[in-house]
């Protein structure tokens, strides 16, 4: 049976997924706060928009200002939110570029955006779920947590960031009824590609042409997979993944689930996934993976 009217919090939901996911999930009669930052500058349309396809189908959707990187702007938007059953720690951008060529602060900028980010979102909502003794915490990854790419090492060491922690945390809270899962999206037709943050240090570019030629047939290779009606890679895939996860009883959600063109990632989980569980089991933690039904 599904679980209707929830509180669902959704962080960058200015474009891409957190978008798609908030028309979606209020569609299907959640209750949503969606977040972003600039609502009342450059995201001030994109606000607008949500507010209006709320207000014509009279769903709930609320518009709320939040920058994850800010301690302040996401304990403002949390005080204003009186209860959250579902958070979707969707916000997030990617850096690129040979690692050789950032800069320290260009490096934290990325960790503190894609992982301390969550952390930020997760304790502010947090007291409100321990109170409740149920929630959901829903953290968007990528294949880039789950494998590594030239170009993309500071992403993708985000990424694998945000895995280890959100695994600790799906642990931490399980005896406390509050679950935790991960997203792993592969390439989607959104504007991650066209948003991402290029370094634009050229004193090793002669250097890298290797890396710079196998990105720029990468990113050929994507264009042409977004071109395909075929390929799945509509956002929607995403917000309806975010569904299922939601509507999934406390036991029986998976620590991880890709969407979308894996590249072969899929085999990986699964193959990992029996000696996650076999550790677990060998520190004595088999009953905190994830809340008891």
């Amino acid at each position: 049976m599904k679980n209707y009217m929830k509180n669902v919090l959704i962080t960058g939901c200015s474009s891409g997924f957190g978008y798609a996911a908030a028309k979606y999930l209020a569609e299907k009669g959640h209750s949503v706060y969606a977040t972003m930052r600039n609502v009342n500058g450059k995201n001030e349309k994109t606000a607008s928009d949500l507010r209006d396809f709320g207000k014509e189908r009279n769903l709930s959707i609320t518009v709320l200002e939040m920058d994850v990187t800010s301690d302040e702007s996401v304990k403002a938007a949390a005080e204003q939110i009186p209860q959250v059953d579902v958070l979707i720690n969707n916000a997030g951008n990617g850096y690129g570029g040979t690692i050789e060529s950032f800069s320290s602060s260009e490096v934290l900028a990325q960790l503190d955006l894609n992982i301390v980010g969550t952390v930020r979102t997760a304790k502010a909502i947090l007291p409100k779920m321990r109170a409740q003794k149920s929630g959901l915490i829903i953290q968007l990854s990528s294949l880039a947590g789950r494998a590594s790419f030239p170009a993309n090492g500071v992403y993708c060491a985000s990424k694998w960031g945000l895995e280890g922690l959100s695994e600790a945390l799906r642990y931490e809270l399980a005896p406390l009824g509050i679950d935790v899962v991960i997203v792993e999206p592969g390439p989607f037709s959104t504007n991650f590609i066209k948003n991402m943050v290029n370094t634009n240090n050229s004193e090793f570019a002669d250097d890298y042409q290797h890396v710079n030629a196998f990105y720029e047939g990468f990113i050929n290779q994507l264009k042409a997979a977004y071109e395909d009606s075929n390929a799945p890679t509509d956002p929607m895939l995403i917000a309806q993944a975010f569904e299922k996860l939601i509507d999934l009883p406390n036991g029986s959600r998976p620590l991880r689930t890709i969407v979308g063109l894996d590249f072969g990632l899929q085999a990986l989980n699964d193959s990992v996934e029996p000696i996650r569980k076999g550790v677990l089991a060998s520190m004595g933690l088999a009953e905190w993976d994830g809340p008891q039904s």
